[in-house]
């Protein structure tokens, strides 16, 4: 007997990293082993020397191909056993260690859009919808496209043991979110790595592209974030650890730190229009969809909670934007007694 891995990596694609698989035929039994690839065709390795290492990192079923077949999300090294550049994983792994024991939990809002051709769907030929408005957790045909490929994605995420803990459609025709926590910063890295996998695919079997683009529709349309919300176990039980990393957010250079690994073509989603702030300023304030971090309104009023970092876009790498908030508000947490 024998079982089908998917194997799955990131690559090296500049400005926004894409998603890459193959599929190794292994032995009943046998777990998912060390791997390779050619990485001169991947944008990770010059063609005179162009083996790359897929090491396994995360293992969950496969939904699509059922029975006991798996996925094998896998972090790609080079054949001495160090990190390859690309890997971002690796980079995440030795500040989730440090700051460990002040528990960091994340959820995060994974926006996408749906494009059939040139256009996003819903969007008509030779011409443009309604204004946006309505189609925010639309229910009808004329509010709502592409339901049926985002049900199925859902119910392959669950089959697949992820994190998911919700959908809705989002303000722009097409657009739609899925929520990927709480979880740790490694874990719900990996689930939305997956989840997106998951996503591409299911999407293909219907002939659609779903794409992380910032601004997918120019004009007066939404763009598409990761709306990164996040706490430590100081922030869930008391306020002054919530005000303690806001400001850290915002102190010295840290704001562009953050945001200029954010996600590729930030500036033209945060601009301070379509519930976000400008990219070059950073803010933050209670129910504020137009600040750079919102405090919900709940966790002023029970004094205790999380923050949502409102500035990812919908194409950053989870692995980068947990590093950056774990290192930022952990080093000012841990300074400030609060841990």
């Amino acid at each position: 007997m024998s079982y089908k891995a998917e194997y799955i990596w990131i690559d090296g694609t500049e400005p926004t990293a894409l998603l890459r698989s193959k599929t190794r035929i292994l032995a009943d039994g046998a777990e998912p082993p060390v791997w390779g690839f050619d990485g001169s065709s991947t944008n990770q390795a010059e063609g005179h020397s162009s083996d790359r290492v897929l090491r396994p990192v995360f293992v969950c079923p496969d939904p699509i191909r059922g029975g006991d077949n798996v996925l094998v999300l896998c972090e790609v090294e080079e054949i001495n056993g160090d990190s390859h550049v690309s890997n971002t994983r690796a980079l995440l792994r030795p500040i989730a260690e440090k700051y460990a024991a002040q528990e960091s939990w994340f959820g995060i809002e994974q926006e996408y859009t749906f494009f059939k051709g040139s256009r996003p769907l819903g969007f008509p030929e030779g011409g443009f919808p309604a204004p946006q408005g309505h189609y925010y957790c639309g229910v009808g045909a004329e509010a709502v496209f592409g339901r049926e490929i985002v049900e199925l994605h859902l119910d392959r995420c669950l089959a697949a043991g992820l994190k998911i803990s919700g959908i809705n459609a989002e303000v722009m025709p097409g657009q739609w979110e899925f929520q990927v926590g709480p979880a740790g910063p490694l874990e719900v890295s990996d689930h939305l790595w997956v989840a997106r996998y998951l996503l591409y695919r299911t999407a293909e079997e219907f002939g659609v592209e779903a794409t992380l683009d910032a601004k997918p529709a120019r004009g007066d349309w939404n763009g598409a974030g990761a709306h990164t919300n996040f706490s430590t176990k100081a922030m869930r039980e008391g306020y002054d650890a919530i005000i303690t990393a806001c400001e850290a957010l915002g102190e010295g250079d840290k704001p562009m730190e953050h945001v200029t690994q954010y996600g590729a073509d930030i500036e033209s989603r945060l601009t301070g229009h379509h519930e976000t702030a400008p990219w070059n300023k950073y803010t933050y304030g209670v129910s504020d969809r137009g600040a750079s971090v919102r405090i919900p309104w709940q966790v002023e009023v029970e004094k205790k909670g999380y923050i949502e970092d409102r500035r990812p876009n919908a194409n950053v790498d989870p692995y980068v934007v947990t590093r950056l908030l774990v290192n930022t508000c952990c080093a000012a947490l841990e300074k400030a007694g609060q841990v």
